[in-house]
Formats: C-alpha cells, structure tokens, sequence
C-alpha cells in the first residue's frame, strides 16, 4: 500500500518497455537474435544509441547477449521471453491482484496448427546437438501438426552420445535412430520455417524460397573436444532446456502461420 499523497514507482518491466526504441528493440528480438549491427539497420538508430538501450534492458534482466562463435568479435543479443512473461504477470499483479496470470506460454489445443502442416527446418553445423534437440523438441510439443527437420553444412556422422541422453533422460524422447544429414539433401524442399541455432552455420545456410521466415537462435555448442561425455553432459541439460524454452514461445507463433 502506498502512503497517500506518494507516487508509486511503476515496476522496472514498465519503465524500461515504455520507451519506444526500447520497445522496438524487444519487439525485433522476439522474433530472433540479433547483432548490434543489425539492430541499428531495423530501427534506424545510431549505434551508440542503440547500445545504450540496450545496456539499459540488460541491467534489467530482460535482455542477454553471448559471444559469436562466427566472429568472437560480434555479439548476438537475445530476448528471454520467460523472464518478460514473468515481468509482465509482475507488472499486472503490482496493478491489481485480479490481473495476475499464469505466464507459460500457451501451447496451441490439438488441430489448431492443421489447416496447413507447418513446415520447420532447425539448422547447426554439425546436426548432432542443437537442432537435432529443436527438431525432436517441436515434434514432441507439437505432435503431427507440423513438418518438422533438422541439417547441418557439415554433419557429423552421428548424434552426440547427449543428445541422445539428454532428450530420453529428460524429456522422454527416443532418438536412437535419428542421424545428422547434409542441408544439401533439403534441396527444393519448401520450409515456412527455417530457424538456425547456431552462428557459424547462420552465415551459410542456403535460402528455402522467398517465403520461407528466417530465424537466428544464438547458442553455444555445448560440446568441447576435450570433454568427455560424463563432464559436458550438465551443458547439454542446460542448452536442451533454453532450446525447450524458445521451442515453447515458438509454437503461438506457429498457430498463426498462413492463416
């Protein structure tokens, strides 16, 4: 309860999404990482402008950013979209208690995706971690409602011995018989989808057709050659559940898709 005649302060998520660029800044990473440079195109800022902002929602928790492993000197930036929901439900509830909410993601009810099977292509370099984890993790939440795939521009001749783990230990999912392949043996596939997780691969991953939606998801390999398998496998649970999380807020998008 705030004393009368005190102003209350309006909650952080409010303050910091108020600004316009700063909401620019979060409407254009809702939809997929981004470098400095590419941000400063779409809204049209200067650089340092835009890098102040940006600071600003990063102090605020709403914004993270990771090295390239394309050019170590570049950054991706990236929205975490369950820390804004929980902002959001914070927002409403500091307003009234009625306007309190669960935050999840909504996933979209049986059939709602099946006017049109959506097609999904995950890319990385290798196709044994990253997008073979998305590719099993979309099929999973959206059962047959999409079309779903996974490549990578230099495969490796099969999964990691963690991802394998990791999907049926903590997820529940058999993928003993799912093995990388090149991007080469999706040619003249049509994807409305094609979502790459990983820096290097995002540089040469070829165009699936004007219609296809580009996104960029920038996540550390989590696999090092000096590893064993026992010693990475903490990184491979922690790279499955942020995969699970963007996977989550993907699929409300998907239910919109062509319609």
């Amino acid at each position: 309860m705030v004393p009368s005649g005190q102003l209350a302060s309006p909650p952080t998520f409010v303050r910091l999404a108020a600004h316009p660029l700063r909401w620019r800044l979060l409407t254009e990473l809702s939809n997929s990482d981004h470098r400095v440079r590419e941000l400063v195109a779409r809204v049209d800022q200067p650089q340092n402008v835009v890098s102040y902002h940006l600071r600003l929602l990063r102090d605020g928790g709403l914004v993270t950013a990771t090295r390239s492993s394309f050019d170590g000197r570049d950054s991706y930036y990236h929205l975490d979209l369950d820390r804004c929901a929980d902002a959001l439900a914070a927002s409403g509830a500091a307003l009234h208690p009625s306007l309190c909410r669960d935050a999840a993601p909504p996933v979209p009810p049986a059939g709602q995706l099946r006017s049109r099977r959506i097609a999904v292509l995950f890319v990385c370099t290798g196709n044994s971690v990253r997008s073979p984890i998305a590719e099993a993790l979309l099929r999973h939440h959206a059962a047959d409602q999409v079309t779903v795939a996974s490549a990578g521009s230099r495969p490796q001749p099969r999964l990691h011995p963690n991802t394998i783990r990791v999907l049926r230990e903590v997820f529940g999912i058999d993928t003993y018989d799912q093995c990388p392949r090149h991007l080469d043996a999706l040619t003249g596939r049509r994807f409305d989808h094609v979502i790459t997780l990983c820096d290097k691969a995002r540089e040469v991953c070829p165009e699936f057709g004007s219609h296809s939606r580009r996104v960029h998801w920038s996540i550390p390999e989590p696999a090092r050659a000096d590893d064993t398998d026992q010693a990475s496998y903490a990184a491979f649970q922690r790279t499955a559940a942020d995969i699970d999380i963007r996977i989550r807020h993907l699929l409300p998008g998907l239910a919109t898709t062509n319609r």
